[in-house]
This record gives C-alpha cells, sequence and structure tokens, in this order.
C-alpha cells in the first residue's frame, strides 16, 4: 500500500496526501521556474526535510539525554545551480535556545549526522550546518 500519495491538480500544482493521517501539502512551481510561487516548491520540500528529520534526529537523542530541544529551529536556504537545474546545495543554521555541555551538543551533532534523507541526498548536494547555542537570533 502507498504510503503517499500525489495528485496533479494543473497549472503546475500539485497536492500531496499522506495517506495514514490524511495530511495534505500542496506544491507549486515556482516562480524563477514558470510557477506561481503560492505554496512551497517540491525542491523547498527536499530542503524542508533534510532540516526536519535532523531535528527529529536531535529530538530522539535529546529524549535520551533528558534535555529539552522545546525552541529549538533550523533555518534553511536552498540554493539553486542551473544545467541541469538542480539542488546544488542545503545551508542549515541550528538555533538551539539552551546551552548544553559539549557532550550534548557533539551528541545531538552527531545524531543529526545520521539523517537518512541526508544520506539519501546525493553527494554533488553541499550539506552545509551551522550550529548557534544559547542564542535565539
Amino acid at each position: 500500500m502507498a504510503t503517499i500519495q500525489t495528485l496533479y491538480l494543473g497549472d503546475l500544482r500539485t497536492e500531496i496526501t499522506h495517506v495514514q493521517s490524511g495530511n495534505r501539502v500542496i506544491t507549486d512551481a515556482p516562480t524563477d521556474n514558470n510557477g506561481k510561487g503560492e505554496y512551497i516548491s517540491p525542491t523547498d520540500m527536499v530542503a524542508a526535510a533534510l532540516g526536519s528529520c535532523m531535528l527529529t534526529l536531535m529530538g530522539i537523542a535529546a529524549r535520551r539525554l533528558e534535555i529539552d530541544l522545546k525552541g529549538t529551529r533550523v533555518e534553511i536556504q536552498k540554493v539553486m545551480a542551473a544545467e541541469p537545474r538542480r539542488i546544488a546545495e542545503i545551508r542549515l543554521d541550528f538555533y538551539l535556545p539552551g546551552d548544553y555541555s559539549d557532550k550534548d551538543k557533539k551528541i545531538l551533532q552527531g545524531a543529526a549526522e545520521t539523517c537518512p534523507v541526508g544520506k539519501s541526498l546525493h553527494p554533488d548536494i553541499r550539506q552545509a550546518v551551522t550550529w548557534h547555542y544559547g542564542s535565539a537570533k
């Protein structure tokens, strides 16, 4: 059975449904690629999936460490390349509001590095990660 169903709505737009939950996401082609840019683009979703996956794995590690990561966020910038049009780089800035020991930082960062989304991306896609601790920016 499928875990995701995607329906083409026309006008360069799709509706993605997560079968188990029924949650839906609409995508739109970006304005620099003939779209309206009114919804998240498929390539933006790839970048978002990487950040979300990394945060999720950090959350799993934080549970074991009994650390509260609430309020932690990642700001993501996707950089496109031409010829062929593709994602060239994903820049991720993690902002963790708490102060953590060096050991905990190493564990959290190590957990993020095990993200299956990141491990599934082509090695030509640069993943540039910067860590900001004790900052709300």
